[in-house]
């Protein structure tokens, strides 16, 4: 089996992770319990989305910066002086990565971690933006580097889900239950130190060597932490930013807070260090937020509210695939009647345009810009929406001219991008 045969262009992204159905795994395990899946059950390795040789290139010839590389030994983040120097003439930089120091400290245990590489390595990137896209949540990838019998970080948990798959080498993970569950994004676990420290002392839910091809779902707040063996180790680890209750509660109590009576000035002569009188205004006050948030217009406007920040916090989290100019100018300029069979467009990944139609036009709004086209154009659009590649011949219910010039517009613009092969 080839590796584009294994890889995330012919699997979908999660069952490259977990071997159950997406309904089992939403119900059982999703922001609930681990899952640990072996290399033999999912029916394939990861080496199509990155591997030692990988990791070589990043390091010797991508000059990568700070923050997409770090560096940890024993618990420690090691200061960025000791992995980073100039980049030399021509781009004297002071934070690029040197692959004489890395060398250096790998020799000498320490881990490296290669970040955002949902950004920098194309395999990784696209295979993060259909996981993304299957959950419902923005993920970003980072590499973790460790040689032999060396351990990274601390016992630890982490402030968002994780999916971790291994790429090369050996590593034994222990993994304990929380004892801060489902954490946010301000309550990392050095907040709860002591008690993670305890817990990492106690049994482990999970005590398991992982080999190539194993992978691990893991909710956030589940504390852990990992030991490579007897040799060179790397693992991708797969961030989940899931969106939470919490911020449907911020929206809704802002929408409640609003009302008329949560507005009122506190008392005159209001002391908030006696709270003798201050416990029946919390009470009172308590009181008035709960029969705000029973009111069904503050439900309706909370809603909406959230459906539109959320919307935009998902598409600022996972942008879209990025473009290539100079490949879209030239495909642009080439397209006319008689090159249009020839070409196949499709929608750019990761773009979700909203459609808003009118009698005489159809507009697609992207974050940053709205494209406006003749309402002819409906079924054409209709057409590339649907994720499909198509022909600009094919684009449905335009004559051949009008095909061309809704093609080089949408091209122009960046919804549609040219197809593989087109």
């Amino acid at each position: 089996m080839s590796k584009t045969e294994r890889g995330s262009a012919v699997r979908p992204a999660l069952s490259r992770c977990v071997a159950i159905p997406t309904e089992a795994f939403a119900d059982g395990y999703w922001g609930r319990r681990p899952l640990l899946t072996t290399a033999a059950v999912l029916g394939q390795d990861f080496s199509d989305l990155f591997s030692r040789d990988d990791v070589d290139e990043l390091v010797s010839s991508r000059a990568l910066r700070t923050p997409f590389v770090r560096m940890a030994k024993e618990g420690d983040v090691l200061p960025a002086s000791r992995f980073t120097a100039s980049g030399g003439f021509g781009a004297e930089v002071s934070d690029q990565v040197s692959s004489e120091k890395v060398l250096a400290e790998f020799a000498s245990g320490a881990t490296l971690v290669l970040q955002g590489l949902h950004r920098t390595w194309p395999p990784i990137a696209e295979f993060a933006r259909a996981l993304a896209a299957e959950l419902g949540h923005p993920c970003q990838v980072n590499a973790y580097i460790t040689p032999a019998s060396s351990r990274g970080f601390d016992p630890h948990y982490d402030v968002h889900d994780v999916f971790v798959l291994q790429i090369y080498g050996e590593k034994h993970w222990t993994i304990h239950e929380p004892v801060h569950p489902d954490p946010l994004r301000d309550q990392p676990w050095s907040d709860h130190r002591e008690a993670v420290a305890a817990r990492a002392a106690g049994a482990p839910a999970i005590d398991a060597t992982f080999k190539p091809g194993d992978a691990l779902y893991l909710p956030r707040g589940w504390i852990h932490s990992a030991t490579a063996l007897g040799g060179i180790s790397i693992h991708l680890t797969v961030g989940v930013a899931a969106y939470t209750r919490n911020d449907i509660v911020r929206e809704a109590v802002a929408r409640a807070a609003d009302s008329a009576a949560l507005r009122s000035s506190l008392p005159l002569g209001f002391d908030p260090a006696d709270t003798d009188a201050l416990r029946p205004i919390v009470e009172s006050t308590i009181a008035e937020l709960v029969a705000a948030l029973g009111d069904p217009s503050v439900n309706a406007e909370a809603t909406h509210t959230v459906s539109a920040r959320l919307t935009a916090r998902r598409r600022a989290d996972t942008p879209p695939a990025p473009l290539r100019p100079l490949a879209t100018v030239e495909a642009t300029e080439a397209l006319d009647v008689s090159t249009a069979s020839g070409l196949t467009v499709v929608l750019r990944p990761g773009l979700e345009p909203r459609t808003v139609s009118t009698e005489q036009t159809i507009s697609l709004a992207v974050p940053g810009k709205t494209v406006t086209l003749p309402i002819a154009a409906g079924p054409a659009v209709e057409r590339i929406l649907s994720g499909r590649p198509v022909s600009v011949s094919d684009l449905p219910d335009l004559d051949p001219d009008s095909s061309v010039v809704v093609a080089r517009r949408l091209l122009r613009e960046g919804l549609v991008v040219v197809a593989d092969g087109g």
